[in-house]
């Protein structure tokens, strides 16, 4: 008997345990059902909500005396109700339906909505779960993104308009275009021919569209053209081609750079023949009206000299003053004929043509020589620095390399006030003999430095000083000493003076042009 109770005893014992047990995990679940922040509720087969935890009372913006009771009906789309009330029956559960929730006095909420079968202990369906998702922030987001995505896209869309026109405006004014262009990508391949160029090259644009400079090089017509374009990638280049008789073109070459990387090349051909046969015209003028002045000139020079000399009679001194006028005209006219000549001999390419072996230290010593006199009358003191190790002889055409070394010294000296000082020197090295003059005179203006060497043109300090002149010199020298494969520059400094340099090529054979 006390066995057969203290074995009750336990079973009662475990009994209350469990029963505790139970009590504990019921109001655990209570507990997660109210503090849950998701809006549950339980509703019963006839669809009328039974409970609802805080959260759902909160979403409903009814109290919770109001929401107790209430048909979930009228919380939703009847349609959207019945659907979802259906699903559950067959399915046990729906989970996610994005339907429309209506709270209490307040706009419709989108939210999903899940759903799930509650049965009894036996089994027995007794009505079912229903919690809410309010969507209503991620729908503001996805409208918002929508929003933004669509005003992205109208901007790209519109950004393609514009540049879709601004490519066919370029692509326009290309095709139309008076001078005919070409344009290479970086792996120097044609990108772009206008009709211009075809016209220039009697080519058709799909013959060499996507060919390489290489392959564009097998048509004879174009093989002059790929040469220059493969000197001229580097940097912004200029020069003249005659394609066939009666064409002559300029092609100017232009590097397309972005951020500091070759992107493209751009070729533009300028038809230059009409220029280029007006200036041959012009030369040929120039030549033929200088040849006819030489005579009459000469004959003017040699019979006021004869009249000078007395040699055809006495004359008195006011005669002599007239007559040494005249003679210094006459000569200053002779020498503008002979820079005209050499101008229109530079501009017909055949301006060097008597080369032979000679000493440059002898050329400047004569020529500086030659204006001792004249640098004494005007108060200079001129120096010639000779070279400290003989020079050897090089290939030079005698009389235009004494031109240039005579243009440097007399303006050198006219261009120096009283008392100033005139240096010329002369050095060399394995490949080069440099020569340079330099001055302490006027100097010339920073702004007028670069139009030094071009034709006709003086300084404008210069023509205040010496009104006399024609602006030939220094572009007759310039080119004396390009011919000769060498090099020209100055420095100056306005009222300080002037150093100009040149150096040529030792070379020992004859170089014509």
């Amino acid at each position: 008997m006390v066995i057969k109770n203290t074995s009750q005893n336990e079973k009662d014992r475990k009994i209350f345990i469990l029963l505790k047990d139970l009590n504990s995990l019921e109001t655990y679940v209570n507990d997660i059902f109210i503090f849950s922040p998701l809006p549950l509720c339980f509703v019963s087969p006839l669809g009328v909500i039974l409970e609802s935890n805080p959260a759902f009372v909160k979403i409903s913006n009814f109290s919770f005396d109001e929401i107790i009771g209430k048909a979930v009906e009228k919380l939703f789309r009847g349609k959207e109700i019945e659907k979802l009330i259906e699903d559950t029956r067959k399915q046990g559960f729906v989970e996610g339906r994005e339907m429309k929730f209506s709270p209490k006095g307040k706009a419709e909420i989108p939210a999903h909505v899940f759903t799930r079968t509650r049965k009894d202990e036996k089994g027995e369906k007794v009505g079912y779960f229903l919690a809410l998702f309010d969507l209503t922030k991620i729908k503001k987001t996805e409208r918002e993104a929508r929003e933004a995505l669509m005003n992205m896209l109208e901007d790209v869309e519109e950004a393609r308009r514009k540049s879709e026109e601004e490519k066919n405006k370029t692509l326009a004014i290309i095709t139309n275009f008076t001078d005919g262009i070409l344009v290479f990508d970086k792996q120097n391949k044609l990108l772009l021919i206008n009709s211009q160029a075809e016209d220039f090259f009697k080519i058709e644009r799909k013959a060499v569209m996507g060919k390489s400079v290489s392959e564009l090089s097998k048509a004879a017509i174009l093989r002059s053209l790929v040469e220059l374009y493969k000197k001229g990638t580097k940097g912004i280049s200029r020069r003249e081609l005659e394609i066939r008789e009666g064409l002559i073109l300029q092609i100017t070459i232009v590097p397309v750079v972005i951020e500091k990387e070759r992107s493209a090349t751009l070729v533009i051909l300028h038809d230059i023949t009409r220029e280029k046969l007006i200036e041959k015209m012009k030369t040929e003028f120039v030549s033929l009206a200088a040849h006819q002045l030489r005579t009459p000139l000469s004959a003017i020079k040699w019979t006021t000299r004869m009249v000078l000399d007395e040699e055809l009679g006495k004359i008195n001194k006011e005669q002599r003053e007239f007559l040494e006028d005249s003679y210094d005209s006459n000569e200053r006219m002779i020498a503008l004929v002979n820079n005209l000549l050499n101008i229109a001999r530079i501009e017909e390419g055949r301006y060097i043509y008597k080369s032979t072996l000679a000493d440059m230290k002898k050329i400047v010593k004569d020529v500086v020589d030659s204006y001792k006199e004249e640098a004494k009358a005007r108060g200079l003191k001129v120096e010639f620095k000779k070279p400290e190790k003989k020079l050897p002889q090089v290939m030079l055409d005698l009389e235009k390399m004494q031109i240039a070394i005579d243009n440097f010294v007399r303006n050198a000296i006219r261009y120096t006030l009283r008392n100033g000082k005139v240096t010329v020197s002369l050095k060399c090295d394995k490949e080069k003999i440099e020569f340079f003059v330099k001055d302490t005179g006027i100097g010339i203006p920073k702004d007028q430095q670069g139009r030094i060497f071009s034709k006709f043109f003086r300084a404008a300090n210069v023509m205040r000083m010496e009104t006399q002149g024609a602006g030939l010199g220094m572009f007759i020298t310039r080119n004396i000493i390009e011919a000769h494969g060498g090099k020209i520059w100055f420095e100056s400094e306005l009222g300080k003076g002037t150093t100009f340099y040149f150096t040529i090529p030792i070379k020992k054979k004859a170089k014509r042009s």
